[in-house]
């Protein structure tokens, strides 16, 4: 309790001192957590590096000149030995930063560094938001994102022209995964009903009779691909799989708030859902879940959609199923040089879609879906048996370093919004709108899937990495706020490294918990 009372202070704090004394206070209070391993040296560096190269075109609430304060105050810690995706990883927090924005409806996190015509209010996007809550959930100050989801749920719907249905998006399974990091059960319960009634609303204007749900490939923030257009009314993959973790989430939070008969009939809408997906969506002889288009036909192409149920565990345990993702490692399917792309490589419409338009899901890599895959491929490793097992914790890692080596730009390190599977070049080119496109998550992945500190609703903390034994020596996630506990997770094969003794090891508020002598699932008592 103690912790949380120091995190209401420094919220309450807030409301009352300008930036700079807040940055001064919120270090203070970094200077204080518990059990820290690593010193602020390696964030201090790259973060200086970073603030060397930036031309700062357009300044938010939290200025280069602040980043590093914002970061010590804020972000957890990382020491690894893969020296990319160690940079990149501080890079996104980095550039996280730069999104945040004081409005007048509180803080908000902007998707486009520069303003867009396609915008709401303040330049909010709603298509990125689910990412958003995701990664943003690892901050130690909540007030950031805790203003930015009632932007969204509760305050969009009062303007003239609301934007929260402009994309498709799982906030509802996003505001769940952000409760399972600070335990906040009273946010919950006063967005219960805003969340409720954003549920009821896409049934009202995306639900079919069929049980599923369609959407324009724009409109899933998708335009231009092989299956659809920004016209054709198709029932997608990733909608329906979105609408499967709200109705997921909603039961979940409804049993939170002792509203069984709500829990009751959010579990059975997510049971017919996952029915009607498995029935409708999913294509045998592909083995893959598909498109199936306005005229009733499935699309002949996979697409990187056809991964999401797995974002949301949707799928059944079954061999036939998991088959899916071998295509994750063909170089004919999504396996590219330069990353994971967004439609199968040997469909003949693969890149074809470029000419004449501003967006591209026809091949071109997107981070947007490279990070929902990785997470869909997390999960089938971490829950799931029955797939081909030479898809393991090695893969999973090969596929976020080369997710981590595609953040750059002229050797720099650099977010855009999409590149030639081939290459890496930003297919925006110099446009300004590109640069810091937040519209994707890496320090998630980084945490809760290649680190593996499984969020969850219990008095439990666990950890499962997904990194083969012989792959690291070494690495240290630190400064981690968790259920109001400063988390630290180490390991040291040898010892050597952090003086700490060898192999596994978590601790909490500076004591050493649990520890194992391998790279393990290891699950603690808080």
């Amino acid at each position: 309790m103690k912790k949380y009372r120091t995190m209401f202070a420094f919220t309450e704090m807030k409301k009352l001192l300008p930036a700079a004394l807040l940055l001064c206070a919120l270090q203070l209070n970094a200077q204080q957590q518990k059990g820290c391993v690593l010193t602020d040296a390696t964030l201090t560096r790259y973060v200086e590096v970073f603030n060397a190269t930036d031309t700062q075109d357009v300044q938010n609430y939290i200025p280069d000149s602040k980043a590093l304060a914002f970061m010590k105050a804020n972000v957890p810690l990382l020491e690894c030995p893969d020296s990319t995706i160690e940079k990149i990883y501080y890079y996104r927090w980095w550039t996280l930063r730069k999104h945040l924005k004081q409005t007048p409806d509180g803080f908000i996190f902007t998707e486009f560094i520069t303003p867009v015509k396609h915008a709401g209010k303040h330049n909010s996007v709603s298509s990125g938001l689910g990412h958003h809550i995701y990664e943003a959930r690892w901050l130690r100050d909540t007030q950031y994102l805790n203003d930015y989801v009632r932007f969204w749920l509760q305050k969009d719907k009062t303007f003239k022209a609301p934007r929260l249905h402009g994309f498709s998006g799982w906030v509802e399974d996003a505001v769940y995964q952000l409760y399972k990091v600070n335990m906040n059960k009273a946010f919950i319960r006063n967005l219960y009903p805003d969340m409720d009634t954003d549920y009821v609303g896409w049934e009202q204007e995306r639900g079919l009779a069929s049980g599923l749900f369609w959407q324009y490939d724009v409109k899933d923030a998708m335009e231009e691909s092989i299956s659809g257009g920004r016209k054709v009314q198709n029932r997608r993959p990733s909608i329906n799989s979105y609408m499967y973790g709200n109705a997921m989430a909603m039961a979940a939070m409804a049993n939170l708030l002792q509203k069984p008969d709500v829990a009751a009939a959010y579990n059975s809408k997510a049971t017919a859902l996952r029915k009607v997906i498995q029935d409708s969506l999913w294509d045998a002889s592909a083995s893959f879940y598909k498109t199936r288009l306005q005229n009733g036909q499935l699309s002949d192409a996979r697409e990187a959609i056809g991964f999401t149920p797995w974002y949301f565990c949707l799928p059944p345990d079954k061999a036939e199923l998991g088959n899916a993702w071998l295509q994750l490692t063909d170089t004919s399917g999504f396996m590219a040089p330069w990353g994971l792309t967004t439609a199968e490589r040997r469909h003949p419409l693969f890149r074809t879609h470029g000419s004449g338009h501003s967006c591209e899901w026809d091949g071109a890599v997107w981070p947007f879906a490279s990070s929902q895959t990785l997470k869909g491929f997390a999960n089938l490793l971490n829950y799931y048996r029955k797939y081909p097992k030479q898809l393991n914790s090695a893969v999973f890692l090969g596929a976020v370093h080369q997710y981590a080596l595609s953040h750059q730009k002229n050797g720099q390190p650099y977010i855009g919004e999409y590149q030639d599977e081939r290459n890496g070049y930003w297919l925006k080119g110099d446009n300004a709108r590109s640069s810091f496109y937040n519209h994707s998550t890496f320090c998630d992945i980084i945490i809760s899937d290649l680190i593996g500190l499984k969020p969850r609703v219990d008095n439990t903390l666990e950890v499962a990495p997904l990194l083969p034994e012989k792959s690291w020596e070494w690495f240290c996630l630190d400064k981690v706020l968790y259920h109001g506990h400063d988390i630290t997770i180490l390991w040291d094969k040898t010892g050597s490294k952090y003086g700490k003794g060898k192999g596994l090891q978590i601790w909490v508020d500076g004591k050493k918990v649990a520890q194992s002598s391998k790279l393990k699932r290891i699950t603690v008592k808080l």
